[in-house]
């Protein structure tokens, strides 16, 4: 697929690169035709030094056949007029800005703009790691209906089927993260201490399944 980025920045430069390297076809905007240099010789897309909202630009960087669209230069503004206009003038229907406001985030979620707050992310995911007590919200879908939720079984769950949380909630395990890496789990992975369980889940329901994982598998 083709994909377009606005900003090449760090972010922006790492991401041409992986999904450069995963088969499909990119194009980067920035105002700075310095900025390209971070690409490396090895880029074969396509570069455009312009305004990431700007229509021309976008039309030159391929907008127009574009399955989706990233805009994470270093302007919050900016990210979200671009990405307004790649999904409402152009029609692209996978778009993604990043935002440092993480308030701006959560208004721009609900609007149906997925985000990535930078500060937000990085704080959430150091409070995680400082208290880890209680359930923490990792992703939200555009509706705010379903929540990515990191939660802390108890104990006693240690030694019982990953799996088994699913009989005793209304939560689907997506996967765990053990000893710094990711594992989907099966019918045969137990739960071992120091695991980081990683549920999808109903947001209504967060409250019954942490007080599910409270209890031992037994009383819940």
């Amino acid at each position: 697929m083709h994909v377009v980025i606005m900003g090449c920045g760090r972010v922006g430069s790492s991401l041409a690169a992986e999904l450069e390297a995963a088969g499909h076809s990119v194009a980067i905007i920035d105002q700075s035709r310095e900025a390209f240099r971070r690409l490396g010789p090895d880029f074969k897309g396509r570069t455009v030094t312009g305004v990431g909202f700007d229509r021309d630009t976008l039309v030159e960087a391929g907008i127009e056949t574009a399955s989706a669209f990233a805009a994470v230069s270093n302007g919050d503004n900016s990210n979200i007029i671009a990405a307004r206009v790649a999904r409402e003038v152009f029609g692209v229907s996978n778009v993604v800005a990043r935002i440092y406001d993480s308030g701006r985030a959560e208004i721009y979620q609900r609007l149906g703009i997925p985000t990535v707050a930078t500060v937000l992310w990085a704080t959430d995911q150091i409070s995680r790691r400082i208290m880890p007590e209680g359930t923490r919200s990792e992703w939200r879908d555009a509706t705010g209906t379903i929540s990515l939720s990191e939660v802390h079984p108890a104990a006693d769950w240690y030694g019982s089927p990953v799996l088994r949380i699913e009989n005793v909630t209304s939560a689907r395990v997506a996967f765990i993260t053990r000893l710094g890496e990711g594992l989907i789990p099966d019918e045969h992975t137990v739960l071992q201490e120091g695991d980081l369980v990683h549920v999808i889940v109903e947001e209504g329901k967060i409250a019954a399944v942490e007080a599910a994982l409270a209890k031992s598998p037994e009383e819940s």
